[in-house]
């Protein structure tokens, strides 16, 4: 009797579960793209997704529950087992370890009596590490659930968690608390909203694409791809439905830039992708915002709708029979290389955001397999600046080959971290005096895929022609212990790989491991050949710019810092 009570309220539990899935399908639709906002509404109801949920999706939408599954595990935002009610996820990047996040780390488990990765017997907290969650400048930093908290110090935590406790009991959301963003003065407060959308539609969509064609501007993402000549790949390829996406998904360590503008100016953005689209013929919009921005979902949905309501987004936008566009915004799950354009369409498409082989690129087959612009943030906000202020406005800023300004996301060992907009060429001696970094070691240009520069070579400029375009810069000072660097940008590889390249799964554990040989004293130069040898095959074999740009470090130690990293003493020795 007892076992048949227990099968009954299994059943209704189960029940439930297809009932509220059946509703989400309804809502998202039985397409293979809807997959991951699906399993992102069925977490936010049941706190995870369960197999049997994934089974019942699979039905509903005609795939096999593998294929669920395996969608499932690649984000590493998608609960596959219950966890706490409180999900804290304390950033682990460089900078907030040089902040003092180990301590804050150890709070955290003195307070909550758990490990990293455990959850209170209680039900009530999870605690995990994540990546950059864009806060390096507020750092340490920490999010709870989907809110934010910066500036962390052990007795703040403390009162964190005893917030909680009190608010969940008292029935009350959790509301973060995150401090100002420190930016120099920046050309788009100056952009009169929508000028630059206006004048786009007052001539040909040709003109536009010319126009940023000739200002130089380029994607301010990974590639610095000319966005006039993809653009114009685009306007010209044949497609029943085109695409503009925003790609908001900042998940490069130390950067922090796309989170500023899409907080301050979100019109930008999105009048970007309106001048987009009237350049190149497409009717739909997405925005693809990492999971970490979930707090700014709200706010960009509410822009979203004024926008509506003032003929800027929708049909016969401004007047201009047959313009029609409109905007989305899809959350992404959490996987690092959903960033490289081409798995950020296949996670668009609810699969694994695993890159595609190119070509073809996106401005020929794209979303869905049509003709598809990916530009980034910065790049739509600051082309909406361009069109409405001219090429030769631009183009008079920078160098010969690296046209107009850039927005730098600065932390690390500086004494005035945050945004600051600064015209391509000026040297990295220029930009520490400027940032409050004078006495550095090294400063990592781009992000952890990017370059690591020591202080001989801070004669070297900020340009396309020199130092790349990354906009994340992380100051290290002459105490830094360079091998900690190194482990920790590794560390991140091997979680963020997508393990497609066996050389950049495997590779990458293998430089892990010399790097933690080194920190103990006992890696030979023979072996840290090997290493240098084995980085190079990463970064020759990898298909995306994960695995291409990984072994940086390794090789940047061993041509910079070799003297300090082989000095080690034998850890444990007498």
């Amino acid at each position: 009797m007892y076992q048949m009570g227990r099968n009954m309220m299994l059943l209704t539990g189960q029940d439930r579960e297809k009932s509220l899935i059946a509703r989400l399908v309804k809502k998202h639709g039985r397409q293979r793209s809807s997959l991951i906002p699906i399993m992102q509404s069925v977490q936010a109801e049941c706190g995870f997704v369960s197999e049997f949920a994934m089974q019942y999706i699979a039905d509903l939408i005609g795939i096999s529950a593998s294929e669920v599954l395996g969608v499932a595990t690649f984000f590493h935002f998608i609960n596959k087992k219950p966890k706490g009610k409180f999900i804290i996820r304390l950033s682990r990047d460089m900078s907030s370890i040089m902040k003092g996040a180990k301590s804050v780390a150890r709070q955290l488990e003195n307070d909550l009596g758990i490990r990293f990765g455990e959850t209170t017997p209680d039900g009530m907290f999870t605690l995990e590490w994540t990546s950059c969650i864009g806060m390096n400048y507020q750092a340490p930093a920490m999010m709870v659930n989907n809110e934010v908290f910066s500036n962390l110090t052990p007795p703040k935590v403390h009162r964190v968690i005893e917030d909680c406790r009190q608010e969940f009991n008292a029935r009350r959301p959790t509301v973060g608390n995150v401090g100002e963003t420190y930016a120099n003065t920046l050309n788009y407060t100056n952009h009169e909203i929508n000028s630059g959308l206006r004048r786009a539609v007052s001539v040909s969509p040709s003109e536009v694409i010319a126009e940023l064609t000739v200002s130089g501007l380029r994607g301010r993402g990974g590639a610095g791809f000319p966005t006039g000549i993809k653009w114009n790949l685009a306007a010209k390829a044949k497609g029943d439905t085109k695409y503009i996406i925003c790609n908001a998904d900042e998940g490069e360590p130390g950067t922090f830039k796309d989170r500023i503008i899409l907080g301050k100016y979100a019109d930008m953005v999105f009048e970007g992708m309106t001048i987009a689209a009237y350049s190149i013929g497409a009717r739909e919009g997405v925005v693809y915002l990492r999971w970490e921005y979930t707090h700014l979902k709200p706010h960009l949905e509410a822009v979203l709708e004024a926008r509506r309501k003032s003929n800027l987004l929708g049909s016969d936008i401004l007047g201009q029979k047959g313009f029609c566009f409109d905007i989305r915004i899809h959350m992404g799950a959490g996987a690092y290389v959903c960033g490289e354009e081409t798995a950020l369409i296949e996670s668009l498409e609810g699969r694994r955001g695993e890159p595609r082989n190119r070509p073809p690129y996106p401005a020929e087959r794209g979303l869905h397999g049509q003709p598809t612009v990916v530009n980034n943030v910065e790049t739509l906000a600051t082309l909406s600046c361009i069109v409405s202020r001219g090429a030769k406005w631009f183009s008079s800023m920078g160098t010969e080959r690296s046209k107009g300004f850039k927005l730098f996301s600065v932390s690390g060992d500086c004494s005035r971290p945050g945004v600051y907009e600064l015209p391509w060429g000026i040297t990295v001696d220029q930009l520490l005096e400027t940032v409050g970094g004078q006495g550095a070691k090294a400063v990592q240009i781009g992000g952890y895929t990017g370059q690591l520069v020591p202080a001989r070579q801070f004669d070297r400029r900020l340009a396309y022609e020199d130092l790349g375009i990354g906009g994340s810069i992380i100051v290290y000072s002459a105490d830094r212990d360079m091998l900690e660097v190194a482990e920790n940008y590794l560390e991140f590889f091997v979680e963020e790989s997508c393990g497609q390249c066996t050389t950049c799964r495997v590779g990458n554990q293998k430089l892990l491991e010399g790097i933690r040989l080194l920190q103990q004293g006992k890696c030979s130069n023979r072996y840290l050949n090997d290493l240098i040898s084995l980085s190079e095959t990463v970064k020759l074999a990898s298909k995306c710019g994960l695995g291409q740009a990984s072994p940086n470090v390794v090789i940047a130690l061993n041509a910079h810092f070799k003297d300090e990293i082989m000095a080690r003493p034998i850890l444990g020795a007498a």
